[in-house]
Formats: structure tokens, sequence, C-alpha cells
């Protein structure tokens, strides 16, 4: 893979090749990953399912540059993250990537818009600006009449949706989803699901989804399956 190179509307957005994850620990070696090879398409969704423990979590935290790999590389809109400095990876997660996590990680002392500001903030984009986009995101997930509350004052639905519209506020190439709806109930656990769907027809962001939920799996474009550390990729789930 080319560090140096760029990806057109269409091609792959995310390439992992040959990611292997080891821990020596104690005298003991645990593989967690071996041989994992898979590519993402712009605008393509793709469910990674697996038993408890299968490195699901791990495989999603060395594809968003916040874990090292202990061989292979992956390439993040035309990046390869292993050759780039932390600053410069810093960089590529806040330009091509979003993160949404099963506890929403929103910070209790801002507000709903000023947590959605924040990636935009990050890179550089004034105050008026980020304001002006995070209050577009937010209208469109539903909390537009919420912009001003704190975390403390959201249902966990909306908690949900408003780290939802975080991640996509940058537009970014990829959101990366780690049980992003592990902590909801059924009715809003299918309700910021359709969201998500939503948002990734329209906006044309890519989602890679760690989830237990297969009527999930079910309605992403692809699904692939971890077991003993080797992705395998099937129709059904």
């Amino acid at each position: 893979m080319n560090p140096n190179a760029t990806n057109q509307a269409g091609e792959n957005v995310l390439c992992a090749s040959h990611v292997a994850k080891t821990y020596d620990e104690g005298g003991l070696r645990t593989e967690v990953l071996n041989d994992v090879s898979f590519t993402l398409k712009r605008g393509q969704t793709l469910a990674i399912v697996g038993a408890s423990g299968s490195g699901k979590s791990t495989l999603l935290h060395i594809i968003g540059g916040l874990d090292t790999l202990t061989a292979g590389e992956v390439e993040v809109d035309g990046r390869v993250l292993s050759k780039l400095s932390d600053a410069e990876r810093g960089r590529v997660r806040n330009r091509s990537l979003g993160f949404i996590y099963q506890f929403h990680h929103l910070l209790p002392e801002f507000t709903a818009l000023e947590n959605v500001c924040m990636p935009l903030l990050i890179r550089g984009t004034a105050i008026a600006e980020a304001e002006r986009q995070a209050a577009v995101l937010l209208e469109r997930v539903g909390l537009g009449q919420r912009t001003r509350h704190k975390p403390s004052e959201l249902s966990g639905g909306e908690r949900q949706r408003c780290a939802v519209a975080r991640a996509l506020v940058t537009r970014p190439a990829c959101v990366l989803g780690d049980e992003p709806t592990g902590n909801l109930d059924e009715a809003n656990a299918a309700q910021v699901y359709a969201l998500m769907l939503e948002l990734n027809r329209e906006i044309g962001t890519s989602f890679i989804l760690v989830t237990h939920d297969t009527r999930l799996a079910a309605r992403m474009d692809r699904t692939l399956v971890l077991h003993n550390g080797v992705l395998q990729e099937t129709a059904q789930v």
C-alpha cells in the first residue's frame, strides 16, 4: 500500500492487510488477531460480529489508530497508519474517522451543541461556523430543541443520538461504532440504528459497527465474523 495514495469516490476508504495482534504477558503469548484482511468502500456499511473476547473491539481500535498492531498494515483514507507520527494519526482520526461507543462519552459539563462542536473546533473551525454545522446536524437527529441541554438533561436515546451527531459532524470518510446501542432499550436501539443508516445514505459516510445485535448486522451491506482471531465473510449472520 502506498502511504501517499489518495482514494477517489467509490474506492476503498479503509484497507486492513494481514493484521495480527498478540500480547505477551508473564511468559504467556495470546494471539488476538490472526492475518485479518478486508477492505471497505466509500459509503459501504459493515458489521463485525463474534463472541465476547473474540477481538472485535481490539480490531476496531487498531483500525481507528487507537491501538498498535503486531503485524500487517491499516490504511485509512489513503494513509498507512503505521507510517504516521502520533500527531499525524490524530489528524487522520479527526478528519477521516468518527467514533461511537456503547457509552456516549459526552462531556458532562458541556451542552449538546458544545459536545457536537468539539471535533470541528479541534480541527480549527471558527466557533460560529462550528456551532452552525453542529446545530444543523442536531436538528437532523431530532435534537433541535435540545441543543442547550447538558447530557444529564437528556434521555439515554437522546444522548446516543447526540453522540452520532458528534461522530458525523466532520463528515468523516468512515464511522467506527463499538456496540453503539448496547446501553439502549430495543425501541431506542432501533431508532438510533435507523438514524445511522439514514445518515449513511444521505452523507455517504461508511460505517463499521461491532455489534452483538444480529438484526442490525442483517441490515448492513456486509457482515464479517471474527472467530478465534480469524475474520470470515458471511452472507448470513
